[in-house]
């Protein structure tokens, strides 16, 4: 099997299980693919000296299936470099509050026994795309989690004008506006109130960002909706979020995002569900007070 290995490479204690991971694969006898900015990290910073199969750059790479080690933010770049290849991703989580990431490093060497096994399955989720009237995004225009608009440089709130598939919803006055997918839907939508949606449901959510009047609600749409966002703004600027990315944007640029044609494939361990992981993770049901 052909793996590549995409890690954390700003924290060294979110990178501090790579020797185990080297040594199961090893045993394992995988071609192993390290992304070169990850592998100079683990040899400069960790020195840790090892031999991969081969070292890649950018999106010049083909796999069976794709390793993140670190957090959801690692996923998520990993997510944007694989984009159309359709190759499944396995995040291990050596960071804190991981949904996508949630293989932890004491389940590594049992996970890729059994994926070399077969025993495993993935899940698809959606992704949206996102395209700018007036002015060219400079990033990879598609997010797995979100697509976000929010103020730069100002107090003053943003002026969002927003339609769904041509027919206007509201003039969102507020810091900003997210529209997330069910896979975002834990990530900085629930932190400003956003729903909490179940994959595969089919639907995404427009999430303002600390809104100026207090009637205004996160809405749930269907995610084959086209959603037009017209922004106005003191400072003639604002920023757009994709999957925590950011760049500026100029005023009278026009944006449509919508859901994209292809989706990012998610390996689950057998025995896995949406609903366990979301108990553990927000910790429903335990006791605060011991």
């Amino acid at each position: 099997m052909k793996l590549v290995l995409f890690g954390n490479t700003f924290q060294t204690k979110k990178s501090i299980h790579i020797q185990k991971l080297l040594n199961v694969l090893h045993s394992l006898n995988v071609e192993l693919y390290v992304d070169a900015s990850f592998y100079q990290f683990v040899k400069q910073e960790l020195n840790i000296a090892f031999t991969p199969t081969g070292i890649f750059e950018g999106n010049q790479f083909e796999a069976d299936l794709a390793i993140s080690m670190g957090g959801d933010g690692t996923f998520l770049k990993a997510a944007s470099r694989i984009g159309k290849k359709n190759i499944p991703i396995i995040g291990i989580n050596t960071g804190r509050l991981g949904f996508l990431a949630d293989i932890s490093p004491e389940e590594i060497e049992n996970t890729f026994t059994r994926i070399m096994q077969g025993d495993y399955k993935t899940e698809e989720r959606k992704v949206l795309q996102i395209e700018c009237e007036g002015q060219e995004l400079k990033g990879y225009p598609y997010a797995l989690n979100e697509v976000a608009v929010l103020k730069r440089d100002s107090s003053s709130m943003i002026s969002i004008h927003t339609t769904v598939n041509g027919e206007f919803l509201n003039t969102y006055q507020a810091d900003g506006l997210i529209i997330a997918t069910p896979t975002g839907s834990t990530a900085y939508s629930l932190s400003v109130g956003g729903p909490i949606m179940v994959p595969q449901s089919g639907i995404m959510a427009l999430t303002p960002v600390a809104p100026h009047s207090l009637n205004v609600r996160p809405i749930v749409i269907r995610d084959d909706c086209e959603i037009m966002l017209d922004i106005e703004s003191r400072s003639h600027s604002f920023l757009v979020a994709i999957d925590g990315r950011s760049e500026s944007c100029h005023e009278g640029t026009r944006l449509t995002i919508r859901k994209a044609d292809y989706t990012i494939k998610l390996i689950q361990q057998p025995g896995y569900t949406f609903f366990n992981t979301l108990r553990n993770k927000m910790m429903w049901g335990v006791d605060s007070r011991q």
